[in-house]
């Protein structure tokens, strides 16, 4: 399997990490993150265009003034044109942000936010560093993070027409935080994480929601047979050569010593795992002479380019605790 790599962007405003980017109606997102560790860089929404190189940045104004607070570690999804985003940390203290399980929802076709309280007191818990997908068409999922103190394992779902949230089977242990989701063929796939002392991997843990269950793959996370343990990495579905896969890249191996104040061993490796055959693939990549440098604590998301699948990625924190200001497109 091949794809090849073009950067697209490359500016100021989009150096940061631990941030969110979403692509919709053929541009890019960039919300929240950090500059200097554990301190919000802003709380500006940004913009770029997918169909072409050397693309500016934008800054979009918003038509009205409620805005999120500066975050770091939020996460989001997308259903249609509308982007919502599930608390995350800051303020002075650097917690997490408690909006009594409310999400904030960006319009990007009117270019608003609104805050989407939720219908009921039985909400999920303030988090960072948690996973965030969606079915597409009214549901979102939140997975794990890290609360004030820990790590958690549980799963919820929001339905944004009946702004009601459910508390669904928790996933099997560790508990963890920068794990990744993804929802495809109608299941939520989970890998990844770490649980306080190790990486994980080498297990696919999928969540039926009909059945409200979870169930195992397990695999060789050996970086041959499979991709090895990592963390604040991605998983995305994608459909290459009509086959339904979930491609995840990039990511945490070896965390430092420091925590969230420094860089350990980060990777630049793609994988994608066909999910009729249960098989994984390293996919080999190309580029026009300038590869995109090991990262983790960065966002990516899918979009269609040309008609093509694409995977495009923005920013992260790279093995010098420097954070990146790069965007780039994985074409398959």
């Amino acid at each position: 399997m091949k794809a090849s790599w073009t950067k697209i962007s490359q500016s100021e405003p989009l150096q940061r990490s631990s941030h969110n980017i979403a692509a919709a109606g053929g541009n890019l997102y960039i919300f929240g993150g950090e500059l200097k560790p554990r301190q919000p860089r802003d709380n500006v929404m940004y913009t770029i265009q997918l169909d072409g190189n050397d693309q500016p940045v934008n800054l979009v104004n918003t038509s009205n003034e409620a805005t999120p607070t500066p975050r770091v570690g939020s996460a989001v999804a997308t259903i249609g044109s509308k982007l919502y985003f599930f608390s995350g940390r800051g303020g002075e203290a650097m917690t997490p942000i408690d909006e009594k399980g409310a999400l904030w929802a960006y319009d990007s076709s009117g270019q608003v936010w609104e805050l989407i309280s939720p219908s009921s007191n039985h909400v999920p818990q303030p988090r960072s560093y948690h996973a965030t997908t969606s079915d597409g068409n009214e549901t979102i999922y939140i997975h794990a993070g890290c609360p004030e103190k820990g790590r958690l394992p549980d799963l919820w779902s929001f339905n944004i027409n009946s702004k009601e949230w459910k508390e669904l089977a928790a996933a099997p242990d560790p508990a963890r935080g920068g794990p990744s989701i993804a929802f495809a063929s109608g299941k939520l796939y989970r890998m990844n994480g770490f649980d306080g002392n190790t990486e994980q991997g080498g297990t696919i843990d999928v969540y039926d929601p009909k059945a409200n269950e979870w169930s195992s793959v397990k695999f060789a996370a050996d970086g041959k047979e499979g991709p090895g343990a990592r963390s604040v990495a991605v998983l995305l579905p994608v459909s290459i050569e009509d086959r339904k896969h979930l491609v995840t890249l990039f990511g945490e191996s070896d965390p430092s010593s420091l925590g969230h104040q420094g860089a350990g061993k980060m990777l630049s490796d793609v994988w994608a795992y066909d999910i009729e055959s249960g098989k994984w693939a390293q996919v080999e990549t190309t580029s026009g002479g300038e590869d995109p440098a090991p990262r983790g604590w960065f966002d990516a998301d899918t979009a269609t380019i040309a008609g093509k699948p694409s995977i495009v990625v923005a920013g992260g924190l790279g093995e010098t605790n420097e954070r990146l200001d790069d965007v780039w497109l994985l074409n398959f």
